[in-house]
C-alpha cells in the first residue's frame, strides 16, 4: 500500500475514532459521578446508623433541700366564751380588737332569780344547821343518860340517828349554797387567757342563757370570741416522701405575701404521727412567735423547711429518666459505646433534678434525653459529654 492509500484509510476511520472518544467521554461523565454518589450515600448511611447521644455524669446530691408548702395560720388558743348563768347583760367591758389578760372582766350579767335562790339556800342552810345543832346536843344528852341507865339503848340510838339525818340535811343545804354561789360568780364573764377579742356578740340588756345554744346558726349563744395570737400555730401537710426528714430540729420559717422579703422564724412543734390515707401526707404543726401581731390567725402563709439528709446519694436531671413497665430506667453508655439500660430507685425530688438512691454509679455515662425506643446493646456515638446541671 502506497502512502496515498494509507492516508486515505486514516481519513476514513478518523470520524469513527472521534465519535468513539466522544462516546467514551460521555459514558465516563455519567458513570463516575454516580459511583461517587453511591459511595458517599453508603458512607452517610453507615454514619447515620450509629445514633449520636449526649451523656452526663451523675453528681452528688445536695445534703439539704428546701421544701416549700402552703400553711394555714391559726391562733395558738381559740375559745368561744358562753354564759354559765342565765340573765340580762348589765354591762360589757371589752370590744372587738381589745387586748385582754387572763381573768380580766369582759361583761357582767344580772341574775336576780339566782340571787334570790342563793338567799333562800342560805336560809335553808341556817335552818338545817340549827336543826343539826339541836339534834347533836340532844343525842349527846341521851348518851350521858344512857350511862346511868336513865333511858333505854333504843331511845339513845334513835336520837343519834336523828342527829346523823340532820347532819346529812345540813350537808345537802351547804352543797346547794355552794352551787348557787358558783352560779352567782358566773355573773362576771372573765377572759380565759391572754389574747385578743375577735368577736363580741352581745349588748347591754340582751338575754343570755346558761350554756347558750351552741351549734345553731345565728343563735350560738356565744358572748365573746377570744384568740391568743402572740404565738401562732401553722399547719402544713408534708408529702410522704419528705416526711422522714421533718424532725423537731428541722429549720423552718414563714413568708407572707403582704410582707415581701420578711422571714418569720418557726419551729417544728409536733406532728400527727400518722399519714393521711387520702392525701398520703403528714400533718405537721409549726409554732411561730408573733409578738408584734404581724401575722393574723386565719391568714395564708408559705412554710419553708430545710430538709437534711444524712446520706445523700447521686443526682440526675429528670430528662435522663425513662419510665418503663419494669420501673424507672436510665440509659448508660458502656466502654464499647453500646447502650446499657439500668433500673434505678428514686429518692428526693428537687424539681428539675431527682435523687437516685440505687442503680447507677458516679462513673457511669448517662444519656440525657434518651428516645423512648432506645434499647440495650444498641451502638451509639457520644456527641457531647457534660456534667449534670
Amino acid at each position: 500500500m502506497n502512502q496515498q492509500d494509507e492516508h486515505t484509510t486514516k481519513r476514513r476511520f478518523l470520524p469513527a475514532l472521534i465519535l468513539l472518544g466522544i462516546a467514551a467521554a460521555l459514558l465516563g461523565a455519567g458513570i463516575i459521578p454516580r459511583l461517587h454518589a453511591q459511595s458517599a450515600l453508603a458512607a452517610q448511611a453507615d454514619v447515620q446508623s450509629v445514633m449520636n447521644v449526649s451523656v452526663i455524669a451523675p453528681r452528688q446530691a445536695p445534703a439539704t433541700q428546701e421544701l416549700l408548702l402552703p400553711g394555714a395560720v391559726s391562733a395558738y388558743s381559740d375559745a368561744s366564751v358562753y354564759a354559765r348563768t342565765s340573765g340580762y347583760v348589765q354591762h360589757w367591758y371589752a370590744d372587738i380588737g381589745s387586748h385582754v389578760k387572763q381573768g380580766q372582766l369582759l361583761a357582767v350579767i344580772q341574775t336576780p332569780e339566782v340571787d334570790a335562790q342563793l338567799q333562800q339556800a342560805r336560809a335553808d342552810e341556817a335552818t338545817a344547821r340549827a336543826n343539826y345543832v339541836y339534834a347533836r346536843d340532844t343525842a349527846a344528852r341521851w348518851q350521858d343518860m344512857l350511862k346511868t341507865q336513865s333511858v333505854s339503848q333504843q331511845d339513845a340510838d334513835t336520837k343519834s340517828g336523828d342527829m346523823l339525818a340532820k347532819q346529812a340535811m345540813l350537808s345537802s343545804a351547804q352543797a346547794n349554797v355552794r352551787r348557787l354561789t358558783e352560779l352567782v360568780s358566773y355573773e362576771k364573764v372573765l377572759a380565759p387567757f391572754d389574747g385578743v377579742v375577735s368577736a363580741r356578740r352581745v349588748d347591754v340588756g340582751a338575754l343570755v342563757t346558761a350554756g347558750g345554744t351552741p351549734g345553731l346558726g345565728g343563735t350560738t349563744g356565744e358572748l365573746f370570741h377570744v384568740v391568743q395570737s402572740d404565738t401562732l400555730r401553722v399547719f402544713i401537710d408534708v408529702p410522704q416522701g419528705d416526711a422522714p426528714y421533718v424532725t423537731s430540729t428541722t429549720q423552718a420559717y414563714l413568708t407572707a405575701q403582704q410582707y415581701p422579703g420578711r422571714r418569720f422564724p418557726a419551729t417544728v412543734a409536733r406532728n400527727a404521727g400518722a399519714m393521711d390515707p387520702v392525701t398520703r401526707t403528714l400533718r405537721v404543726e409549726l409554732d411561730v412567735a408573733n409578738a408584734d401581731g404581724a401575722l393574723l390567725p386565719g391568714a395564708y402563709a408559705q412554710a419553708h423547711l430545710e430538709l437534711v439528709s444524712q446520706t445523700p446519694k447521686l443526682d440526675l436531671p429528670v430528662s435522663a429518666l425513662l419510665f418503663r413497665p419494669n420501673g424507672v430506667t436510665v440509659a448508660t453508655v458502656d466502654a464499647s459505646n453500646r447502650i446499657s439500660l439500668k433500673t434505678v430507685t428514686l429518692g428526693r425530688d428537687f424539681g428539675t433534678h431527682v435523687e437516685i438512691m440505687t442503680g447507677v454509679q458516679s462513673s457511669d455515662k448517662v444519656i440525657d434525653n434518651p428516645g423512648d425506643a432506645i434499647t440495650s446493646g444498641e451502638a451509639v456515638k457520644i456527641a457531647k459529654s457534660a456534667s449534670a446541671s
